[in-house]
């Protein structure tokens, strides 16, 4: 199995978790890691480029923190751009088809905050379902995401384990 995996975070360098993810995910040949932000610092993506990407992989994991209980701009940006009718949908576009859709994201709030009577009132399996629908949409399988909650009160240690724990939920084959 092929993954792509397209870290998309606005301040990589001095992010905690998101860099070390993409320190540890770099280290298996059957990964792919694009940085989106250091790819496009313009943000004028080439949908091409993107395109003949995304058909070489059997899985597309997109990485990132939520953002105002989304994803950074860029990944919509890219969503928006990349995913066009003809290719991704409708009659003609099937390009995806077949592949595996998968979310890997942090949060700067623990797990409670992101439940029925927690303060940001969603789960975040509600506040994900977008990604959902655009996977049901171009016709790909939505597997569960990996999130790490709780970033801001994370150690060192906390951090590494979340690493090795994405690498293993990247690669697993939930069949």
């Amino acid at each position: 199995m092929k993954v792509l995996v397209l870290a998309v975070h606005p301040h990589m360098e001095t992010s905690v978790v998101n860099k070390a993810w993409v320190e540890e995910l770099k280290k298996h040949d059957q990964i792919t890691v694009r940085e989106l932000y250091k790819e496009y610092p313009d943000e004028a993506i080439d949908v091409v480029k993107e395109q003949q990407l995304c058909e070489q992989y059997d899985r597309i994991v997109f990485q990132f923190p939520l953002y105002w209980y989304s994803s950074p701009p860029l990944l919509k940006k890219w969503l928006d751009l990349v995913l066009t009718y003809g290719w991704a949908y409708g009659s003609e576009g099937k390009a995806l088809h077949g592949k595996e859709l998968m979310l890997a994201v942090s949060t700067g709030s623990e797990a409670e905050k992101y439940q029925a009577g927690g303060s940001n009132h969603y789960s975040l399996s509600e506040l994900l379902k977008p990604f959902q629908a655009t996977s049901n949409l171009i016709g790909m399988t939505y597997l569960p995401p990996y999130v790490f909650y709780g970033v801001k009160y994370a150690n060192a240690d906390d951090i590494a384990i979340s690493a090795k724990r994405l690498t293993d939920h990247i690669l697993n084959s939930f069949s």
